[in-house]
């Protein structure tokens, strides 16, 4: 973070300095919410939960060199000392408040003569947005200093938190934007109001929040709405509902995809046997081949977002095919392709799971097993999806049979209805196997594994299959 006094932190989030001394007292380390991550010289923000007080923590990391806390109330070392604080009414908003007020003056720095110029990426949609991230990242990070989220930062901590190591220096701030419900992406575009908005898909992820797919098709406009009033909007010119965000947009407008209206499209789309897309990258002037490390034809979307957003933002379109051609992918637990000594393959895409996301992967793992490999898929809950869960879940049954999977394990009583799906597909039953729980999946695979097999593991975070995706990746058997 920029060094901050004391004062200046507390005028920026409407609170009261207590216990630092007559002097100024700077802030000049990293913002925190996590005792275990304190600088010497940083902020920590001591965030109440359900289950950890941060309050509870405080005298912690001013032992660790915390210079000030951000506190609901007073904070005292063990001693019973009262430690330097800001003391804030609503610790979470605080936090917002003051990721806002240093994005103010980065800002201001980056349009004085000599400054950075700063540009803020927001990138939001119901799959594929911590990719996206991940890619926009390594091609603005070739072209300047570059802040984006670790994981997926994209809440109401997570933004504020990435926005706050940024600096003087940074060039690029990407910032990935999640919402669960309406008004989310409005508070975080407040926060930190995109030049560059970028919508994905309006797809079926967290149903259960919006009520409906038009429900969150108006809750991803936001994003648009909350740009800078010269803002540019990159719309996913194949989803008709991000494309009608056009009318929502304050300046211009870039659309990506497939569609013949695109600004930016891929065509002469190839996938090779290990499941990576090439294609050619066009503009309305220009062209330039890719060829993707990412597996799964639907990385091709993501890449043209990518791409979009950071023609946006000045990078040439050669910069941007050889940046997309040598992007890695990133986080963990996102469509991650292992290839075991016993000859197994894993693809470990199991952070987070909604049909969208689960038919794509599903449909990679067929093309990364081809002919002569035996697929298998192990598939655990969609959460948050609504009344529509269970219909959402028989499709992907479905799916599996008419792709030919050779074994779907289905884990736990909330993805029942993929094996229910399966067998009125016509499944005869041994293809698709229904476990109780991640040990008898794991026992299951430890017998079942061979080699040339190529095993996908996904579900949504809260059911608990990133742990044996981190076994299998591991290897030793199943185990």
């Amino acid at each position: 973070m920029i060094a901050l006094t004391a004062a200046e932190i507390a005028a920026a989030t409407g609170g009261e300095v207590r216990a630092t001394g007559p002097g100024p007292l700077v802030v000049s380390g990293a913002v925190v919410t996590d005792s275990r991550d304190v600088e010497t010289g940083g902020l920590f923000v001591a965030l109440p939960g359900e289950h950890v007080d941060g309050h509870d923590y405080a005298a912690t990391a001013a032992a660790a060199g915390a210079a000030l806390i951000l506190a609901a109330r007073p904070v005292h070392a063990a001693d019973g000392t009262e430690l330097p604080s800001v003391v804030v009414e609503d610790v979470e908003r605080a936090l917002g408040d003051l990721a806002r007020d240093v994005l103010e003056r980065l800002r201001e720095a980056g349009q004085a003569p000599g400054g950075s110029g700063l540009r803020v990426i927001g990138v939001t949609g119901s799959v594929g947005k911590t990719t996206t991230k991940d890619l926009l990242a390594q091609l603005c990070g070739a072209a300047g200093p570059t802040i984006a989220p670790v994981r997926s930062f994209n809440n109401e901590i997570g933004l504020p938190l990435t926005v706050l190591r940024a600096d003087e220096s940074t060039r690029f701030l990407v910032l990935e934007m999640g919402a669960s419900g309406p008004g989310h992406l409005t508070y975080l575009t407040r926060i930190a109001p995109p030049d560059v908005a970028v919508v994905l898909v309006v797809g079926q992820a967290h149903l259960g929040g919006f009520g409906g797919i038009d429900a969150v098709a108006t809750a991803k406009a936001e994003i648009v709405q909350g740009l800078v009033s010269d803002g540019i909007a990159v719309l996913n010119a194949d989803d008709p509902r991000v494309s009608a965000m056009a009318s929502l947009a304050p300046g211009e407008i870039v659309l990506f995809g497939a569609a013949p209206a695109s600004d930016v499209r891929a065509v002469d789309v190839e996938m090779d046997r290990a499941g990576r897309a090439r294609f050619t990258l066009v503009t309305a002037d220009e062209e330039a081949r890719v060829e993707l490390r990412l597996v799964g034809e639907h990385h091709v979307h993501n890449a043209l977002a990518a791409a979009a957003a950071a023609l946006a933002v000045g990078l040439t379109l050669d910069e941007v095919a050889a940046g997309l051609t040598a992007a890695d992918a990133l986080s963990p637990h996102r469509m991650h392709v292992v290839d075991r000594a016993d000859g197994v393959t894993v693809v470990d895409d199991s952070y987070n799971a909604n049909p969208d996301s689960m038919r794509a992967a599903l449909k990679a793992l067929a093309v990364l097993a081809g002919r002569d490999r035996r697929s298998i898929a192990v598939l655990g809950e969609m959460l948050e999806l609504g009344p529509g869960s269970r219909e959402a879940h028989d499709a992907l049954g479905t799916l599996v049979v008419r792709l030919n999977i050779g074994l779907t394990v289905v884990v736990g009583e909330g993805a029942r209805g993929i094996r229910d799906g399966a067998n009125r597909e016509g499944s005869w039953g041994d293809e698709v196997v229904l476990v109780d729980d991640l040990e008898n999946a794991r026992l299951l695979l430890e017998h079942e594994l061979r080699p040339g097999d190529v095993v996908l593991v996904k579900s949504s975070y809260g059911a608990g299959l990133w742990q044996l995706g981190d076994l299998l990746v591991e290897g030793g058997g199943a185990a």
